[in-house]
């Protein structure tokens, strides 16, 4: 069985649909640099086993464990050099990389009034939203859409996309992912 760990700091909806995507069918660990991130508490609901280790105790997580994927899922932090040694990890941002990296990424999109948006997923580097692009999902933006009704759109895609492309990465590898 595969292992997969998915790193948050906050609310945890991707880890959610990624844990239900793969009903047991994958051996999960959730970590989160934030005591108090909602996504541990999904965890313990979704019975993942989870664990709060701050950001600068990750290379040692990574030395004691083994993962056949490292996903981040609302990381919020840059992952060092490192620690990306010691795994591969993916990134899922909402917006069309390189357009708008970092923080509040759709409501940067939604304030610039562009007519399209998306979800990028990417490997991670330790560049801001930097590294090599996987997949690309182009979502057109609705004539007089709120800022709220996006941002639900676009969570919609990424609890849609991101499972299966960490599927598609756990059973075939990075190459069938890459274009």
């Amino acid at each position: 069985m595969k292992k997969i760990v998915v790193l948050g700091s906050g609310n945890g909806s991707n880890f959610e649909a990624i844990v239900k995507y793969f009903n047991g069918n994958t051996d999960i660990v959730c970590i989160s640099n934030n005591k108090d991130a909602f996504i541990l508490a999904r965890a313990k609901e979704l019975g993942i086993k989870n664990f709060y280790i701050q950001h600068n105790d990750l290379h040692d997580f990574f030395k004691k464990n083994h993962f056949d994927l490292a996903v981040l899922a609302g990381y919020m932090r840059i992952i060092s050099p490192e620690v990306l040694n010691l795994c591969d990890f993916i990134n899922i941002h909402p917006s069309l990389l390189p357009d708008f990296k970092g923080k509040n990424a759709i409501k940067q999109a939604y304030d610039a009034g562009v007519n399209q948006i998306g979800v990028t997923i990417h490997r991670v580097t330790n560049l801001l939203d930097g590294g090599s692009i996987l997949k690309q999902v182009v979502h057109k933006v609705k004539t007089g859409i709120s800022y709220e009704e996006l941002e639900e759109e676009i969570h919609n895609i990424e609890h849609q996309t991101y499972p299966q492309v960490i599927e598609s990465i756990l059973q075939e590898g990075f190459e069938q992912c890459e274009y």
